[in-house]
């Protein structure tokens, strides 16, 4: 049975994150992007991963570009841009693909066990969110549309 625990995700710099290592907190994993109209939605990210980040909760980033060209900058860019403009104290990880052939594992795991509307498998825009229980399962996902602050209540119930 395969969980969030049996991948690796790419850190930028080149290190990798054993997401094993990650094991016993619930997770938010949201694609992201700087130049977004759902940009401002990483002020409500930082503020669950503020709320309850000390009961087990950790938000993990993943920019990416495939979506209207909204992430062009380089790792070091967009730590910049996120940290003066929102504050972020979430882990941001190297850029990745979401969809297609150059797709991360990670995605094409979370896409198969969470597909979106009428089971479609594909990301369809930025900010799309996955929610990750303790036993590194997906359990719910969200359009880019669902606010930070709606998700709120599911994170409490697996905290």
């Amino acid at each position: 049975m395969t969980t969030i625990a049996d991948f690796t995700a790419d850190l930028p710099g080149g290190k990798q994150l054993n997401l094993a290592d990650k094991q016993g907190k619930v997770l938010l994993v949201v694609n992201t992007a700087s130049k977004c109209g759902f940009t401002p939605q990483y002020d409500g990210l930082e503020a669950l991963h503020q709320k309850y980040g000390a009961q087990g909760f950790e938000v993990l980033a993943f920019p990416c570009n495939q979506f209207g060209a909204q992430e062009p900058g380089n790792a070091d860019q967009i730590e910049e841009f996120c940290k003066v403009n929102f504050g972020l104290s979430f882990p941001l990880m190297a850029k990745i693909e979401v969809n297609g052939t150059n797709e991360t594992p990670l995605y094409s795991w979370l896409k198969s066990e969470a597909p979106g509307l009428m089971g479609t498998k594909s990301i369809k825009w930025n900010f799309t969110k996955f929610l990750i229980d303790r036993q590194g399962k997906v359990v719910r996902r969200y359009a880019p549309t669902d606010k930070p602050e709606s998700i709120a209540k599911d994170i409490e119930k697996l905290l």
